[in-house]
């Protein structure tokens, strides 16, 4: 997974695998999801960080990692 923010564009991208983008739909306003040749979700792009209401900071960006997630490894 990667988290990419281009300040020059004002967008957000999180990618979650990195495969080719087969397609992509915007999903409501300036929220354009990925998918892969497979049909599923690869990435997730926000465009207009900074007009948005409230804005988005990518500084101020919490992760959280649930601990009931399992390790890849252990599959």
């Amino acid at each position: 997974m990667k988290l990419t923010v281009d300040q020059e564009a004002d967008a957000l991208h999180f990618t979650l695998v990195d495969v080719p983008v087969d397609e992509s739909d915007e999903i409501a306003p300036g929220v354009i999801v990925d998918y892969d040749e497979s049909n599923q979700v690869v990435g997730i792009e926000v465009l207009g960080l900074s007009k948005r209401h409230p804005p988005i900071n990518p500084m101020n960006f919490q992760f959280q990692v649930s601990s009931m997630m399992s390790d890849p490894t252990e599959r």
